[in-house]
């Protein structure tokens, strides 16, 4: 099963955690990312109705890494996805709200996900903890 993690450079480790598996958000940050080479899934066409009709810039949440290093560029990569907590807060919160909404087509695409939006709203209290102390994080996954 692939596993989440989320990272921050605050001073102190983030008190929060996620309070289930975070399969779910390595499953959504994948399809949403991999809308631009044609995915047909349920959360790829998620990712377009939120990027697209509802205008959320989902940039904050598709930059993610693979935690497993085997080559230079892979470390390059790591490294690269560190990002303010604070746009990936108001993507969260705009997502979540959406999610939330009660939209039929948004309730249609996440049937099979059912812990999608419990996650996101986990990350969404990660993120805005982070950013209160004006933190970087780093979303990361194994598979």
């Amino acid at each position: 099963m692939p596993r989440f993690f989320f990272e921050t450079d605050a001073a102190e480790p983030c008190p929060l955690t996620l309070s289930g598996p975070g399969d779910v958000l390595v499953y959504f940050l994948s399809l949403a990312f991999s809308t631009r080479y044609g995915s047909l899934h349920p959360l790829s066409q998620l990712a377009l109705l939120l990027r697209g009709e509802m205008k959320i810039n989902l940039g904050p949440l598709t930059t993610f890494a693979d935690r497993d290093v085997e080559v230079e560029a892979d470390q390059v990569e790591l490294d690269r996805v560190w990002q303010d907590a604070a746009p990936l807060a108001e993507t969260l919160r705009a997502v979540t709200a959406a999610l939330a909404s009660g939209d039929e087509r948004i309730a249609l695409l996440t049937e099979d996900a059912p812990d999608l939006a419990a996650r996101l709203d986990d990350l969404l209290r990660m993120a805005e903890w982070a950013a209160e102390r004006g933190a970087r994080v780093r979303m990361t996954f194994e598979l």
